[in-house]
Protein backbone atom coordinates (compact mmCIF):
# COMPACT_ATOMS: atom_id res chain seq x y z
CA UNK A 1 0.00 0.00 0.00
CA UNK A 2 1.32 2.89 -1.01
CA UNK A 3 1.89 5.76 2.01
CA UNK A 4 1.56 9.55 1.45
CA UNK A 5 3.17 12.15 3.16
CA UNK A 6 3.27 15.64 2.88
CA UNK A 7 5.51 17.96 4.62
CA UNK A 8 9.42 17.58 4.03
CA UNK A 9 10.91 20.34 5.96
CA UNK A 10 13.33 19.97 8.71
CA UNK A 11 11.93 17.07 10.36
CA UNK A 12 9.41 16.26 7.52
CA UNK A 13 12.35 15.34 4.91
CA UNK A 14 14.70 12.70 7.01
CA UNK A 15 11.35 11.17 8.30
CA UNK A 16 10.57 10.53 4.74
CA UNK A 17 13.44 8.90 3.88
CA UNK A 18 13.75 6.54 6.68
CA UNK A 19 10.15 5.27 5.07
CA UNK A 20 11.73 5.30 1.55
CA UNK A 21 15.27 3.29 3.17
CA UNK A 22 13.15 0.69 4.54
CA UNK A 23 10.74 -0.03 1.54
CA UNK A 24 8.05 2.08 2.40
CA UNK A 25 6.34 3.02 -1.28
CA UNK A 26 5.77 6.76 -0.71
CA UNK A 27 3.94 9.58 -2.83
CA UNK A 28 5.34 12.56 -1.19
CA UNK A 29 4.31 16.55 -1.95
CA UNK A 30 6.36 19.82 -0.25
CA UNK A 31 5.74 23.16 -1.19
CA UNK A 32 9.21 23.65 -1.91
CA UNK A 33 9.83 20.80 -4.69
CA UNK A 34 13.47 20.72 -4.62
CA UNK A 35 12.66 19.25 -0.53
CA UNK A 36 11.69 15.87 -3.06
CA UNK A 37 14.70 15.35 -4.82
CA UNK A 38 15.82 13.03 -2.05
CA UNK A 39 13.06 10.95 -1.20
CA UNK A 40 12.84 10.57 -5.19
CA UNK A 41 15.99 9.28 -5.65
CA UNK A 42 15.07 6.73 -3.10
CA UNK A 43 12.34 5.90 -5.67
CA UNK A 44 9.21 8.06 -3.99
CA UNK A 45 6.88 9.26 -6.42
CA UNK A 46 6.50 13.12 -6.05
CA UNK A 47 2.98 14.44 -6.42
CA UNK A 48 1.76 17.41 -8.56
CA UNK A 49 -0.35 18.54 -4.97
CA UNK A 50 -1.69 17.46 -2.09
CA UNK A 51 -5.05 16.53 -3.70
CA UNK A 52 -2.96 13.85 -6.14
CA UNK A 53 -1.53 12.70 -2.95
CA UNK A 54 -4.55 11.67 -1.24
CA UNK A 55 -5.62 10.26 -5.12
CA UNK A 56 -3.12 8.21 -4.90
CA UNK A 57 -3.08 6.80 -1.23
CA UNK A 58 -5.11 5.47 1.38
CA UNK A 59 -3.15 6.86 4.50
CA UNK A 60 -1.39 10.44 4.67
CA UNK A 61 1.19 11.20 7.14
CA UNK A 62 0.89 15.17 7.59
CA UNK A 63 3.94 16.67 8.84
CA UNK A 64 3.81 20.63 8.76
CA UNK A 65 4.55 23.82 10.54
CA UNK A 66 1.44 24.48 12.35
CA UNK A 67 -3.04 24.42 11.47
CA UNK A 68 -3.49 26.81 8.66
CA UNK A 69 -0.64 24.75 6.57
CA UNK A 70 -2.84 21.67 7.79
CA UNK A 71 -5.77 22.84 6.71
CA UNK A 72 -4.56 24.43 3.18
CA UNK A 73 -2.98 20.43 2.56
CA UNK A 74 -6.07 18.96 3.53
CA UNK A 75 -8.33 21.35 2.13
CA UNK A 76 -10.28 21.81 5.08
CA UNK A 77 -12.86 24.48 4.80
CA UNK A 78 -13.73 23.73 0.83
CA UNK A 79 -15.68 20.58 -0.96
CA UNK A 80 -12.12 18.97 -1.81
CA UNK A 81 -11.97 18.62 1.93
CA UNK A 82 -14.53 15.81 1.81
CA UNK A 83 -12.99 14.00 -1.49
CA UNK A 84 -9.37 14.56 0.43
CA UNK A 85 -10.09 12.52 3.53
CA UNK A 86 -13.29 10.02 3.31
CA UNK A 87 -11.57 6.71 3.39
CA UNK A 88 -8.52 8.19 4.31
CA UNK A 89 -6.47 7.79 7.36
CA UNK A 90 -4.47 10.97 8.28
CA UNK A 91 -1.77 10.56 10.45
CA UNK A 92 -1.51 14.30 12.15
CA UNK A 93 2.53 14.35 12.91
CA UNK A 94 3.00 18.17 13.49
CA UNK A 95 2.80 19.89 16.65
CA UNK A 96 -0.53 22.13 17.07
CA UNK A 97 -2.68 22.82 19.83
CA UNK A 98 -4.82 19.97 21.42
CA UNK A 99 -7.90 21.79 20.59
CA UNK A 100 -7.22 22.51 17.07
CA UNK A 101 -6.39 18.85 16.92
CA UNK A 102 -9.75 17.99 18.45
CA UNK A 103 -11.35 19.89 16.10
CA UNK A 104 -9.69 18.29 13.21
CA UNK A 105 -10.63 15.21 14.14
CA UNK A 106 -14.08 15.88 14.58
CA UNK A 107 -13.94 17.23 10.74
CA UNK A 108 -12.24 14.32 9.36
CA UNK A 109 -14.68 11.48 11.07
CA UNK A 110 -17.60 13.50 9.39
CA UNK A 111 -16.35 13.42 6.29
CA UNK A 112 -15.56 9.54 6.40
CA UNK A 113 -12.44 9.29 7.08
CA UNK A 114 -10.32 8.61 10.20
CA UNK A 115 -7.88 10.92 12.40
CA UNK A 116 -4.33 9.72 14.20
CA UNK A 117 -2.17 12.24 16.24
CA UNK A 118 1.22 11.17 16.25
CA UNK A 119 3.46 14.21 17.42
CA UNK A 120 6.98 12.83 17.77
CA UNK A 121 9.85 13.75 20.82
CA UNK A 122 12.98 14.56 18.78
CA UNK A 123 14.94 16.79 16.72
CA UNK A 124 16.75 16.53 12.97
CA UNK A 125 19.22 14.00 14.36
CA UNK A 126 16.99 11.55 15.91
CA UNK A 127 14.84 12.10 12.99
CA UNK A 128 17.73 11.54 10.77
CA UNK A 129 18.58 8.18 13.08
CA UNK A 130 15.01 6.81 13.14
CA UNK A 131 15.04 7.47 16.72
CA UNK A 132 12.00 9.34 17.32
CA UNK A 133 9.58 8.59 19.69
CA UNK A 134 5.73 9.02 18.38
CA UNK A 135 2.80 9.50 21.20
CA UNK A 136 -0.43 8.28 19.26
CA UNK A 137 -3.92 9.20 20.07
CA UNK A 138 -7.16 8.08 18.07
CA UNK A 139 -9.54 5.35 17.94
CA UNK A 140 -7.99 2.40 19.00
CA UNK A 141 -8.25 0.23 15.63
CA UNK A 142 -7.05 3.07 13.71
CA UNK A 143 -3.68 3.96 15.67
CA UNK A 144 -3.18 0.35 15.97
CA UNK A 145 -2.93 0.43 12.02
CA UNK A 146 -0.71 3.70 11.72
CA UNK A 147 1.88 1.78 14.24
CA UNK A 148 3.75 -0.51 12.52
CA UNK A 149 3.81 2.28 9.67
CA UNK A 150 5.93 4.49 11.76
CA UNK A 151 8.67 1.66 12.64
CA UNK A 152 10.97 2.93 10.14
CA UNK A 153 11.14 6.99 12.09
CA UNK A 154 10.50 5.73 15.26
CA UNK A 155 12.08 3.67 18.32
CA UNK A 156 8.72 3.61 20.11
CA UNK A 157 5.17 4.42 19.25
CA UNK A 158 3.48 4.75 22.80
CA UNK A 159 -0.30 5.00 22.81
CA UNK A 160 -1.74 7.49 24.95
CA UNK A 161 -5.90 7.30 24.02
CA UNK A 162 -7.91 9.29 22.63
CA UNK A 163 -7.41 12.76 20.84
CA UNK A 164 -5.82 15.02 21.96
CA UNK A 165 -3.94 12.89 24.07
CA UNK A 166 -0.94 12.50 22.05
CA UNK A 167 -0.52 16.61 21.68
CA UNK A 168 -0.91 16.72 25.30
CA UNK A 169 1.89 14.28 25.81
CA UNK A 170 3.66 16.38 23.30
CA UNK A 171 3.47 19.51 24.92
CA UNK A 172 4.22 17.94 28.23
CA UNK A 173 7.51 16.49 27.28
CA UNK A 174 8.77 19.50 25.37
CA UNK A 175 7.89 21.55 28.08
CA UNK A 176 10.58 19.64 30.23
CA UNK A 177 13.06 19.56 27.44
CA UNK A 178 12.67 23.75 26.72
CA UNK A 179 13.57 24.22 30.63
CA UNK A 180 16.15 21.58 30.41
CA UNK A 181 18.02 23.24 27.17
CA UNK A 182 17.47 26.81 28.89
CA UNK A 183 18.86 25.69 32.00
CA UNK A 184 22.13 24.10 30.96
CA UNK A 185 22.67 26.96 28.38
CA UNK A 186 22.47 28.97 31.85
CA UNK A 187 24.99 26.73 33.84
CA UNK A 188 27.62 26.77 30.76
CA UNK A 189 26.82 30.60 30.97
CA UNK A 190 27.99 31.02 34.42
CA UNK A 191 30.88 28.26 34.34
CA UNK A 192 32.01 30.31 31.73
CA UNK A 193 31.86 33.30 33.14
CA UNK A 194 33.09 32.04 36.43
CA UNK A 195 36.09 31.47 34.55
CA UNK A 196 35.44 27.60 34.67
CA UNK A 197 37.52 24.98 32.19
CA UNK A 198 34.53 24.47 29.48
CA UNK A 199 36.21 21.24 28.60
CA UNK A 200 36.17 20.61 32.12
CA UNK A 201 32.21 21.25 32.85
CA UNK A 202 31.30 18.87 30.11
CA UNK A 203 33.41 16.13 31.82
CA UNK A 204 31.75 16.42 35.05
CA UNK A 205 28.52 16.83 33.88
CA UNK A 206 28.64 13.95 31.18
CA UNK A 207 29.93 11.36 34.11
CA UNK A 208 27.43 12.41 36.00
CA UNK A 209 23.45 11.61 36.83
CA UNK A 210 22.42 14.16 35.20
CA UNK A 211 23.92 13.71 31.71
CA UNK A 212 20.92 12.33 28.54
CA UNK A 213 21.82 11.72 24.97
CA UNK A 214 20.09 14.98 24.42
CA UNK A 215 21.97 17.03 27.20
CA UNK A 216 25.11 16.06 25.77
CA UNK A 217 24.66 16.90 22.38
CA UNK A 218 23.39 20.29 23.40
CA UNK A 219 26.12 21.04 25.72
CA UNK A 220 28.93 20.04 23.03
CA UNK A 221 26.69 22.39 20.68
CA UNK A 222 26.79 25.05 23.51
CA UNK A 223 30.55 24.63 24.07
CA UNK A 224 31.12 25.03 20.22
CA UNK A 225 28.87 28.05 19.76
CA UNK A 226 26.97 25.85 16.92
CA UNK A 227 23.91 26.73 16.46
CA UNK A 228 23.24 25.21 13.18
CA UNK A 229 19.39 24.23 13.60
CA UNK A 230 17.62 20.77 15.07
CA UNK A 231 15.21 22.46 17.00
CA UNK A 232 14.70 25.87 15.57
CA UNK A 233 14.11 28.98 18.10
CA UNK A 234 10.85 29.89 16.01
CA UNK A 235 9.24 26.36 16.50
CA UNK A 236 10.65 26.76 19.78
CA UNK A 237 8.53 29.62 20.63
CA UNK A 238 5.73 28.42 18.96
CA UNK A 239 5.78 25.10 21.37
CA UNK A 240 6.53 27.25 24.11
CA UNK A 241 2.88 29.54 23.71
CA UNK A 242 1.19 26.10 22.72
CA UNK A 243 2.40 24.53 26.13
CA UNK A 244 1.74 28.29 28.38
CA UNK A 245 -2.05 28.29 26.65
CA UNK A 246 -2.59 24.83 27.35
CA UNK A 247 -1.49 25.57 30.94
CA UNK A 248 -3.41 28.47 31.37
CA UNK A 249 -7.06 27.43 29.86
CA UNK A 250 -6.52 24.63 32.74
CA UNK A 251 -5.84 26.67 35.25
CA UNK A 252 -2.07 24.78 35.87
CA UNK A 253 1.12 26.74 37.78
CA UNK A 254 3.78 26.64 34.90
CA UNK A 255 6.68 28.99 36.55
CA UNK A 256 9.61 27.94 34.56
CA UNK A 257 8.39 27.45 31.10
CA UNK A 258 6.63 31.25 31.73
CA UNK A 259 10.15 31.75 32.06
CA UNK A 260 11.85 29.93 28.95
CA UNK A 261 9.01 31.75 27.00
CA UNK A 262 10.61 34.90 28.09
CA UNK A 263 14.22 34.15 27.18
CA UNK A 264 13.42 31.85 24.05
CA UNK A 265 11.24 35.07 22.75
CA UNK A 266 14.12 36.94 23.73
CA UNK A 267 16.17 34.69 21.34
CA UNK A 268 14.09 35.22 18.77
CA UNK A 269 14.04 39.06 19.12
CA UNK A 270 18.03 38.48 18.68
CA UNK A 271 17.37 37.53 15.06
CA UNK A 272 18.17 33.81 16.06
CA UNK A 273 14.84 32.44 14.65
CA UNK A 274 16.60 30.02 12.37
CA UNK A 275 19.40 28.76 15.10
CA UNK A 276 18.95 26.10 17.33
CA UNK A 277 17.30 26.34 20.39
CA UNK A 278 21.16 26.45 22.34
CA UNK A 279 20.74 29.90 21.24
CA UNK A 280 18.92 30.82 23.71
CA UNK A 281 22.98 31.56 25.87
CA UNK A 282 22.88 34.40 23.30
CA UNK A 283 19.81 35.93 25.36
CA UNK A 284 21.25 34.68 28.65
CA UNK A 285 24.74 36.48 27.58
CA UNK A 286 22.91 39.65 26.49
CA UNK A 287 20.89 40.07 30.08
CA UNK A 288 24.25 39.74 31.74
CA UNK A 289 26.10 42.08 29.64
CA UNK A 290 23.00 45.04 29.87
CA UNK A 291 22.83 43.80 33.73
CA UNK A 292 26.58 45.32 33.89
CA UNK A 293 26.39 48.19 31.84
CA UNK A 294 23.87 49.46 34.24
CA UNK A 295 25.82 48.73 37.42
CA UNK A 296 28.59 50.55 35.36
CA UNK A 297 26.08 53.41 34.80
CA UNK A 298 25.56 53.73 38.16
Amino acid sequence: MDIGFIGLGVMGQPMALNLARAGTPLVVWNRTAAKSDAVRELGATVAASPADVFARTRVVIVMLVDGDAVDAALGRGTPQFATNVAEHTIVHMGTTSPEYSRGLEVDVRAAGGSYVEAPVSGSRKPAEAGQLVAMLAGEPAAAAAVRPILQPMCHESIVCGPVPNGLLMKLAINQYMIVMVAGLAEAMHFAERRGLDLQQFLAVHDAGPMASALSRMKARKLLDRDFAVQAGITNVVENNRLITAAARESGIASPLIDVGHALFGETLELGEGDSDMVAVLRAIETRTDSARLDRAAR
